[in-house]
């Protein structure tokens, strides 16, 4: 049975891990769509996004199957539903992605807007804290896990600079208002991968330490 189980247990690691690994790549390349108006990269994210939801449902089987033969206990129990409830927010974040995909699309067949720096630095910020998120999980590190929950303050505020940049920009000229509407959800969607990071980050405290932090940074 423990070798069974340790199979079993190894199998979910590896499907959460693979899932990661293409969830991560999917933001980066839809922030390269994006920001360099690459098409090509666009699409690729949205032909994309079925494997993502496909490794999904191998962690969540995977864990059920855990939980309902293998009883486990102690770690190995928050392991198992840790991640079952880490799957559920990469593959949200791969929906994000796809978003962020579809609306570049859009705008990639439109003339470009002006430079946002708020918009790159939320960009940038949610890639740090989905990237560091994933290896605090891969690497049981419940430190660099409480570091990401509180970078969700700076999201945050990099989140509404964002908004407002491109509300005063629309403000001003008329003519860009749908692109600019398409820009702001890109900036919701970026924000809500830092959010979906943050429960990541606090999956990890739960794994790690036994702790349910919910939307708090303390251990």
């Amino acid at each position: 049975m423990t070798s069974f189980f340790l199979k079993r247990l190894d199998e979910l690691k590896t499907s959460a891990t693979n899932m990661a690994a293409l969830c991560e790549k999917a933001l980066e390349k839809a922030q390269r769509g994006y920001f360099e108006r690459d098409t090509g990269l666009a699409k690729e994210i949205m032909a994309g996004d079925e494997q993502i939801n496909l490794l999904e449902l191998e962690v969540d089987q995977s864990a059920l199957r855990l939980l309902a033969l293998d009883h486990p206990m102690a770690k190995d129990l928050r392991y198992i539903v840790g991640t079952l409830n880490i799957g559920l927010d990469l593959e949200r974040v791969g929906d994000e992605s796809y978003n962020i995909a579809r609306r570049s699309l859009f705008l990639s067949s439109r003339p470009p807007l002006p430079y946002f720096p708020a918009m790159e630095n939320l960009g940038r910020t949610a890639m740090e804290m989905l990237s560091g998120a994933i290896s605090a999980y891969l690497n049981d590190n419940p430190d660099l896990a409480v570091e990401i929950c509180r970078m969700d303050e700076k999201a945050s505020t990099d989140s509404v600079k964002a908004i407002k940049a491109l509300i005063d920009y629309m403000v001003h000229e008329a003519p860009t208002i749908e692109r600019c509407v398409h820009s702001i959800f890109i900036a919701r969607s970026l924000k809500r991968i830092a959010d979906l990071s943050t429960n990541i980050a606090e999956s990890v405290i739960f794994i790690t330490q036994g702790v349910n932090i919910k939307a708090s940074c303390q251990r």
